[in-house]
């Protein structure tokens, strides 16, 4: 049985982006047993869903592990719930329908230069597949409370019962995420 990981990244990222590089770069500098998976993210939330369900379901006899940054972290909450798939979350979105219904309009993803359109219809779809309740120790969530995008204290109090860390100052981006990765390894069995 093969270890893999499915990482979605964040709205407007990309599979270039920083913390999936970095991540790649631990996993085949340290040796990790695991095949990492990070496609670059469809911008409608239903089309991204039936993206992760081929993925997913492109390796049914392996052992699946999640890991999500920001808006990704909302997608690997909803997979973790369905699937029972242990989850590594990077500065989640909770209730990304709020926070997104600021950006309703044309957008251009800096990494691939995509223009797409983000509509009302996208909010309605995020909710839909948002959880209110969540399993306990099926997470480890990594919030730094510098995050200039996103209220820390949303994900602390989401997913209580979990594995929390809370760190001092840093941003969005997850500063020194790097240092992180032998924890998460740890946590998702794979060190």
């Amino acid at each position: 049985m093969t270890n893999q990981i499915l990482y979605i990244h964040g709205f407007n990222s990309s599979p270039k982006s920083e913390k999936v590089t970095i991540t790649q770069q631990y996993i085949d500098q340290n040796n990790v047993d695991v095949v990492m998976h990070c496609p670059q993210v469809e911008s409608s939330p239903q089309a991204a869903l039936v993206q992760f369900e081929k993925i997913l379901a492109s390796e049914p006899v392996a052992k699946w592990h999640l890991m999500g940054s920001s808006l990704g972290g909302f997608f690997a909450t909803y997979l973790a719930e369905k699937y029972g798939y242990p989850a590594v979350l990077i500065n989640p979105a909770v209730k990304p329908f709020e926070l997104l219904s600021d950006y309703i309009g044309e957008q251009q993803n800096p990494y691939t230069g995509e223009v797409y359109q983000v509509t009302t219809q996208h909010m309605h779809d995020l909710q839909s597949i948002y959880r209110k309740k969540i399993s306990k120790n099926r997470y480890m969530v990594m919030v730094q409370t510098g995050d200039e995008v996103l209220d820390y204290r949303q994900a602390v109090k989401k997913y209580h019962g979990n594995q929390l860390i809370v760190q001092e100052n840093g941003d969005h981006s997850f500063v020194d995420y790097h240092k992180m990765l032998p924890q998460v390894m740890a946590f998702l069995s794979l060190s």
